[in-house]
C-alpha cells in the first residue's frame, strides 16, 4: 500500500466512524470505501497503461533485418543506451577486501551501463591541503570503466556549500577560504582548466558547480559572473566537455529547507539567460522518505522539460537521505514496500522522454552513504529491490527477439534503444539503435 491510500484508508475509517455515530446503517458506509477504493485501483491502472504507452513511444526504435526470405534471425539486446548507472565509491582504489572488491566490480558490471565519482572528483577530496593533489583515485575509477566501456560522470568540479544544512559537512578546504578574492580566481581558473585538459575526452560529462541554489560560495565571494567563468575555464581544457546543473529537493513538493523546483528553475532561467554552457539538468532523487509524490514527480519532470535539455537523474537512494530508517536494517516488509517504490519511481522516470539517466548512489551496503537504500545487503546476498529492478532493466525492457524473414525477405523488429547482436545463419553484426535516428537497418544479403 502506497502513502496515498493510507491516508486514504484513514479518511474512510474516519468517515465510518462519524457516520455510525449519525445512527446510519454500517453497510452503506463499507459500500461507499469500497467505491471509492474501487475508483482508486481504476485510476492507479489507467496510470500505468500511460506510463508504459509512454515507455513504448519514447524509449524503442525500429530494427530492421535485411535477409533471405525464409532464413532465420536472432536479435539480442546487448545494452540499453538510457543510462541506468550507480556511483563508483573511491574504495574501489583502495580499502575493500579482496573478495569485497572482486564482488563489487562483477555486481557493477551486471547491473549498470553508467558510472559517476562519488567523491573522486571534488576538489576537497582531490586537494584537502594546499598544492597535495590526488589523482590517483580517479585514474583508477576511470581504468575501470574505460576498460569495461562505461562512461563515467565527473562529480563534481566545484561544490561552493560552506556547511551542509542536512550531514552539517564541510564541502569547502580552509585554505580555500583564506585566499584572497584574486587568488581565489586563479584557483578555480587553474583548476577547472587542469582538471578538464588532463582528463580531456575521459569523462563524458562533468557536475559544473554543485546545488547552486542551496549555496554558493565563489559567488558570493566573486560575484554573478564567476559560475560563466568557472564553465569558460573548464571548456578552455577540453572545449567538448558536458557541463551539467545538478541539485537536490526537485522532486519533492515539501522541501524542508524551502527551496526547491521553483528555485531551481528561476535558477535555470538565469544560467541561460547569462549564456553559460549547459547541456543538461542533474536533479538528485535521494530527498524523500520511504515513499515519494508519484504525480509531483510526474509534473516536475515537465516543468524541467520545458528548457529542452537532457535531464538526469543524478542520485538517487530509497529510502531517502531524510529518512528515520536510512542507518537501520528494513524488515522483511519494508524491503518489499522499498521494492515497489522504486519500480514506480524508475517507470515513472523511464517514461518520460526528457530523462536520459537514472543513477544510484550506492547499490551494495558495504559502500553506501543510505545503506538500507541498497540493492545488495552486506554479505552480497540480494534484496527484493535487487529483483525488481533487474525486472524492468533487463526483462521488461528488454528487447530479444527471433523470427523468419518474410517474402521480402524482411524481419521488423521494435526495440528498446541500445547495442543489439543479430544473427543470421550463424553470422552475426552488432549495431546500434538511437533514439536520435529511430530505426536502424542491418544488410546480411551483401
Amino acid at each position: 500500500m502506497d502513502l496515498q491510500e493510507a491516508v486514504l484508508n484513514f479518511k474512510i475509517l474516519k468517515l465510518m466512524s462519524i457516520m455510525k455515530k449519525l445512527n446510519l446503517h454500517i453497510k452503506k458506509i463499507i459500500n461507499i470505501g469500497l467505491i471509492i477504493l474501487f475508483f482508486i485501483s481504476e485510476t492507479k491502472g489507467q496510470s500505468l497503461e500511460i506510463l508504459n504507452k509512454s515507455i513504448e513511444q519514447n524509449r524503442k526504435g525500429e530494427l530492421i533485418v535485411k535477409a533471405r526470405r525464409g532464413q532465420q534471425v536472432t536479435v539480442e539486446q546487448l545494452k540499453h543506451e538510457f543510462w541506468f548507472g550507480c556511483a563508483i565509491p573511491n574504495s574501489l582504489a583502495g580499502g575493500m577486501k579482496p573478495d569485497d572488491l572482486k564482488k563489487f566490480k562483477e555486481k557493477f558490471l551486471e547491473n549498470f551501463n553508467s558510472a559517476v565519482t562519488e567523491n573522486a572528483l571534488k576538489w576537497a577530496v582531490m586537494e584537502p591541503r594546499k598544492d597535495q593533489e590526488n589523482y590517483a583515485v580517479i585514474d583508477s575509477i576511470l581504468s575501470f570503466t574505460e576498460k569495461n566501456n562505461i562512461p563515467l560522470r565527473g562529480h563534481n568540479l566545484f561544490w561552493g556549500i560552506l556547511k551542509s544544512p542536512n550531514t552539517g559537512q564541510t564541502y569547502i578546504q580552509s585554505w580555500v577560504t583564506e585566499l584572497d578574492d584574486n587568488e581565489l580566481r586563479q584557483r578555480i581558473q587553474s583548476r577547472a582548466e587542469r582538471i578538464t585538459r588532463r582528463y580531456k575526452g575521459r569523462f563524458a560529462e562533468y557536475d559544473l558547480n554543485n546545488e547552486m541554489i542551496h549555496g554558493n560560495y565563489f559567488e558570493d565571494r566573486l560575484g554573478p559572473e564567476i559560475t560563466k567563468q568557472m564553465a569558460e575555464w573548464a571548456l578552455n581544457g577540453d572545449p567538448d566537455a558536458k557541463l551539467y546543473l545538478n541539485d537536490y529537493d526537485i522532486l519533492i513538493n515539501d522541501s524542508p529547507l524551502g527551496i526547491g523546483l521553483p528555485e531551481y528553475m528561476a535558477h535555470i532561467r538565469k544560467i541561460l539567460k547569462q549564456d553559460i554552457p549547459i547541456a543538461g539538468i542533474g536533479v538528485q532523487g535521494h530527498s524523500h522518505l520511504e515513499t515519494f509524490d508519484r504525480q509531483f514527480l510526474m509534473d516536475a519532470l515537465d516543468s524541467l522539460a520545458t528548457f529542452k535539455l537532457p535531464i538526469r537523474i543524478t542520485e538517487f537512494n530509497l529510502p531517502g537521505m531524510r529518512s528515520k530508517y536510512r542507518q537501520l536494517q528494513l524488515t522483511p516488509e519494508q524491503e518489499e514496500s522499498k521494492a515497489k517504490e522504486i519500480t514506480d519511481y524508475f517507470r515513472i522516470c523511464f517514461a518520460h522522454p526528457a530523462v536520459e539517466a537514472i543513477i544510484l548512489w550506492g547499490f551494495w551496503e558495504g559502500a553506501n552513504w543510505i545503506p538500507s537504500s541498497s540493492l545488495y545487503k552486506r554479505d552480497w546476498s540480494p534484496t527484493p529491490a535487487l529483483e525488481a529492478y533487474r525486472n524492468l532493466v533487463f526483462n521488461e525492457w528488454w528487447t530479444e527477439e527471433s523470427g523468419t524473414a518474410g517474402k521480402k525477405g524482411l524481419l521488423k523488429v521494435p526495440a528498446f534503444y541500445g547495442k543489439y547482436k543479430v544473427t543470421v545463419n550463424g553470422i552475426s553484426k552488432e549495431v546500434d539503435l538511437t533514439k536520435q535516428e529511430g530505426r536502424v537497418v542491418v544488410n546480411f544479403r551483401k
